[in-house]
């Protein structure tokens, strides 16, 4: 039996389909056949470098379409893809990479690195070398996500994994527009079921509304997924005199979707159907919310996926169980032994279910907050807006918000003689955290709720204290 292997997916599209385009971003196009070629020219430079079958490749860059044959490269030599945050501060990326422990960090121009991605694609490739033969077992990609202390979490996917979330692919349907950076799992998601069917995936510098309304309009894209905020943007937008016509799929997710969003999607794009989909790094896709019942049932996340199982414990946790789970924790057998229990794989979220099988997620268990897709470790935040001068005390955490899903909210004791405002904590924290993990919210109050025994910050007491509030 053929093995699912990454690699396949990029040599098999460029035999069907070697002229057609594959990755575009602003005025520069790649088609099938120049990524497979680009993509074996790397993996012979790869090897020629000393990389080997299961050592990591980090990637520290903007989005680029010099990714793309990265990432097929990597899978023809079983090397390993891991993209970071390019937004990341050197001292962010220092446990990422440690925990990563790569055997080469590619970059563009714009940060510290081993090599430059012009560089090696300009390098001439090494003759007489031999791809090692790759088991779709094997690891193919890290995407690394916060724990709740802020260490990194390395979540493993392999070539199988991969595969099966993609799908079979279809016919050409049209381009697909992606929001994501590249460093994020969302940024692939549907790019291998993209290039599978042999379409285009339209990538943009930036999520704002004018790029996305741009390419939808120049590539006659079929499909464009985006989060609510990025949704809420492109209906505050000024959409005059655009030829939106051609979309078909205007799909949503990660984060709570009010119907008046989903009436303004519809509105906006009469064409096009809505899906809303749940899911995560180390799961792909749990739940969704199929466009028939997207008005019939507000506030849910629908039933299961294709192909999985879900339950809630006795906690109400939902929990997950599929042939799309991660691998595990890269190099974390205490968090993989907590995240994937028997074969299930606990979400942390709290659900409720109703008498047809549709899910709503009602709660956090796990202190992460959910920004705008992004996710972020609170301690990490704590620690940098502790260390501000006029502050004896702070902590952040989610506050519920219909844009963002939840917003980044300072709690903070301010100290006797000083004053604080939210654009100083913001300048505060320039330099040492990436900007989605910047509070947007402040909230001055006489103490931190913590713990007796051990300190701990008590994070729902935070959050009652916002409503409280308003």
């Amino acid at each position: 039996m053929e093995p699912l292997l990454i690699g396949d997916v990029i040599t098999t599209a460029a035999a069907r389909a070697p002229h057609r385009f594959a990755a575009t971003l602003d005025d520069r196009r790649l088609t099938f056949a120049e990524l497979a070629v680009a993509a074996e020219h790397l993996a012979k430079v790869l090897l020629g470098r000393g990389v080997r079958r299961g050592d990591r490749v980090a990637w520290w860059a903007e989005t680029s379409l010099d990714a793309v044959p990265l990432y097929f490269a990597t899978a023809h030599i079983g090397a390993v893809f891991t993209p970071l945050n390019p937004k990341y501060t050197d001292a962010e990326a220092a446990p990422v990479l440690d925990r990563a422990d790569p055997a080469i960090v590619i970059t563009d121009d714009g940060r510290g690195g081993n090599v430059v991605i012009q560089d090696l694609m300009g390098e001439r490739a090494p003759g007489g070398v031999e791809f090692p033969e790759v088991q779709e077992d094997d690891a193919h990609v890290i995407f690394f996500t916060s724990g709740t202390t802020g260490e990194p979490k390395g979540c493993v996917l392999s070539h199988r994994t991969q595969r099966l979330r993609a799908g079979n692919g279809s016919w050409p349907l049209g381009a697909n527009i992606c929001m994501f950076p590249q460093f994020h799992m969302a940024g692939w998601a549907s790019t291998l079921n993209t290039w599978l069917s042999g379409d285009e995936m339209v990538y943009v510098t930036r999520p704002d509304a004018d790029h996305l309304l741009d390419a939808v309009e120049r590539h006659r894209a079929y499909m464009m997924y985006c989060i609510p905020a990025v949704w809420q943007r492109i209906l505050d937008a000024d959409r005059t005199g655009r030829d939106l016509s051609s979309l078909r799929r205007a799909d949503t997710g990660t984060s709570a979707t009010t119907p008046e969003l989903l009436a303004g999607i519809a509105e906006a794009f009469p064409d096009a159907t809505t899906s809303i989909a749940y899911g995560s790094t180390e799961a792909s896709l749990v739940c969704m919310l199929w466009p028939q019942d997207i008005l019939r049932k507000p506030g849910s996340v629908g039933p299961p996926g294709p192909g999985v199982h879900v339950r809630l414990d006795g906690e109400g946790e939902l929990w997950a169980r599929s042939s799309h789970l991660f691998s595990g924790y890269f190099r974390n057998p205490e968090a993989t032994a907590a995240a994937l229990v028997d074969g299930w794989y606990r979400t942390g979220e709290l659900a409720a279910c109703d008498d047809e099988g549709y899910y709503s997620i009602i709660g956090r268990d796990k202190d992460l907050i959910r920004t705008g897709g992004e996710t972020v470790a609170p301690a990490e935040v704590d620690t940098v807006l502790q260390s501000h001068p006029a502050l004896a005390d702070a902590a952040v955490a989610g506050i519920p918000d219909d844009t963002w899903g939840e917003v980044i909210t300072a709690f903070v004791v301010v100290r006797d003689g000083s004053s604080i405002e939210l654009a100083d904590l913001r300048r505060h924290c320039e330099g040492r955290l990436a900007p989605h993990k910047h509070p947007r919210r402040l909230m001055i109050v006489p103490a931190i709720p913590r713990t007796g025994p051990t300190g701990q910050v008590q994070r729902r007491r935070l959050v009652e204290l916002a409503s409280t509030a308003v």
